[in-house]
């Protein structure tokens, strides 16, 4: 069964497609793509339930999809009424397992879908419950204006980072497995189904804090700061999406320690040990203390990109303000953004860095390295999807997109704003001198991270995600959820050819809102050689807004042609990110990357 898709090609028509898109989302009245489903009245079902498959996915893509992100919005009967969350990002927590099994004794009988799913905040929904509002820091969860001065004071200094249990925090961003260095409570929770190579489950997200799940039932069975890795690592903030060396399972973040001195801690953790050491100190007057949802890695080196979104009074600002949005100093554009290059196989610490212009951006795509063989210098290519401006952070409220009182209507209609809250996927060139090159006597300006690719909406899109075998390597594919103006959330699925600009799109019917996109590789045992970058499928969790079911829909990554899909009687959550483990033999691992 397949569907048709649409191609974008031609430079020369990147720009009309781009005009067209912000001409649509300021006419729009978005009313037949409801997003109301994936919002609201949302259930959780611990299951395992069958679901009912129509078309075929491949047997090589059977294995377990891991899916995270919030999944209740609002709490009823509190001791102050009904409490609503304000921002998308802030939904109480809600994980999600599809159990994609083929019939091992015969291969041409169709696969069989399984799904269940469970709440990771029980606890911290009672807490607001009993009292009418949220005890924690939020992303951007409006202040509740009955906090006053005394209360903000204590929120200031109370300890900054810490626990109340697992089935309390709301830790909900990103599938971690098997994160080394960390003591696992795995042992001692209910095992459930089949592991299939995994030991630990862990959900992380944008703080120093990370939450152990059993990886068969999804309970919260318990928790881990960073500082158990590292005694140093006891800043609040960290990323959401750490990064895995593709070779040895070694896992790279940073650890940003707010207050009169900005320090950031970029570390390494062995798979192989379960050590972790500092690779780079980094703490200067004009490496500001900012919101970093990511970052990239490279065969050689980390790359910590600090955009303009900086934090007020050196990151204070964000207990007092009680969520990281508010806390936010006003967009300026002489804040440039900091690109600071860390060795990872040596102990040089930081090598180099490149200033470019003030912008803002939630998910890297890759980073690859291309060397000069007679300087020995290394250009390091980083791909990312960025924005102007920080405007785009309030397009997840929930009230635009729920289109609550004219929210959308009135954010989308101011031009400016729609024009800077559209992706563009970009890729910067730094060109890191070699180690052997002599030194200079004369002080040097700063270099330009050099933008040498520009790909802008609807071409490119949201979530991105790439082939994992191609994690480090130059790659041609990424895929995205663009937004084409029908939607006052991300409404399209789209693959993007690097190397020639052309966008195609899987043509979902209207209503149908797909999610991040995992990439499962053909393994090459059914390639018969060595698979092209392109050659697998696609899975996606889809909200058919207008029936309020979901459905997880496989696609021919080639082709953007649906395969089949596994309906559900339910709608399921927009979450955020995901992974997919294979069952099948020296199958990689397909973790996607936020």
């Amino acid at each position: 069964m397949a569907e048709d898709t649409e191609v974008l090609g031609g430079s020369k028509q990147k720009d009309v497609d781009f005009e067209n898109t912000v001409k649509s989302m300021i006419e729009a009245d978005f009313k037949d793509w409801p997003n109301e489903a994936g919002f609201e009245g949302l259930d959780e079902i611990r299951g395992p339930v069958q679901l009912a498959v129509k078309g075929s996915i491949p047997t090589w893509a059977a294995g377990t999809l891991y899916r995270t992100g919030p999944g209740q919005f609002i709490i009823d009967d509190t001791a102050k009424g009904t409490f609503r969350t304000t921002h998308w990002f802030d939904g109480f927590g809600h994980s999600h397992r599809f159990d994609i099994v083929a019939d091992t004794s015969d291969p041409d009988a169709p696969v069989k879908v399984q799904y269940s799913s469970r709440r990771q905040s029980q606890a911290l929904v009672d807490a607001v419950r009993k009292s009418g509002r949220r005890p924690d820091v939020s992303f951007g969860q409006r202040a509740d204006p009955c906090i006053g001065l005394f209360g903000k004071i204590m929120s200031v200094w109370r300890p900054p980072l810490k626990s109340y249990g697992p089935d309390f925090d709301n830790v909900c961003v990103t599938v971690q497995a098997d994160v080394p260095g960390l003591p696992s409570a795995a042992g001692e929770a209910a095992e459930s189904g089949h592991r299939g190579g995994i030991k630990t489950m862990w959900l992380t997200t944008d703080a120093g804090l990370m939450k152990e799940i059993d990886q068969g039932t999804l309970e919260p069975i318990g928790t881990a700061k960073q500082e158990t890795l590292n005694p140093l690592l006891g800043g609040p903030l960290s990323c959401a999406h750490a990064q895995r060396d593709p070779k040895t399972g070694d896992l790279f973040n940073y650890n940003l320690e707010l207050g009169y001195h900005t320090i950031y801690r970029i570390f390494r953790t062995s798979a192989a040990t379960g050590e972790t050491d500092i690779l780079a100190t980094i703490s200067a007057d004009d490496v500001k203390a900012a919101y970093i949802h990511s970052f990239f890695l490279s065969p050689s080196f980390v790359i910590l990109c600090v955009p303009s979104s900086h934090l007020g009074m050196r990151g204070v600002a964000v207990p007092w303000k009680r969520n990281i949005v508010d806390a936010l100093e006003p967009f300026d554009t002489s804040n440039i953004c900091r690109w600071l290059v860390v060795d990872r196989l040596g102990d040089r610490g930081v090598v180099a860095t490149f200033d470019s212009p003030a912008g803002f951006f939630f998910h890297s795509v890759n980073a690859f390295e291309e060397r000069d063989e007679k300087t020995g210098d290394v250009d390091v290519y980083c791909d990312v999807i960025a924005y102007p401006t920080n405007d785009v952070i309030r397009a997840f409220e929930l009230d635009v997109i729920l289109q609550s009182g004219g929210a959308a209507k009135t954010f989308w209609g101011d031009e400016q704003r729609n024009r800077n809250c559209h992706a563009r996927l970009t890729r910067h060139r730094l060109r890191v001198a070699s180690p052997d090159a002599p030194e200079s006597d004369t002080p040097a300006l700063r270099p330009v991270a050099e933008q040498v690719m520009e790909i802008k909406a609807p071409r490119a899109g949201e979530l991105p995600t790439i082939n994992p075998a191609y994690a480090t390597r130059k790659h041609r594919y990424v895929y995205s959820l663009a937004n084409r103006g029908y939607s006052s959330l991300l409404d399209s699925l789209v693959k993007t050819d690097l190397a020639t600009g052309d966008a195609v799109f899987w043509d979902n019917p209207r209503g149908h809102s797909p999610g991040e996109a995992i990439f499962v590789p053909r393994p090459e045992a059914h390639a018969g050689s060595e698979p092209d970058e392109d050659d697998g499928v696609l899975l996606s969790i889809v909200l058919d807004g207008v029936s309020r079911k979901s459905y997880l829909l496989c696609l021919d990554a080639k082709s953007m042609s649906e395969l089949g899909r596994a309906e559900c009687d339910f709608a399921i959550a927009f979450g955020f990110h995901g992974i997919h483990w294979p069952v099948v033999p020296g199958q990689a691992s397909a973790e996607s990357r936020p």
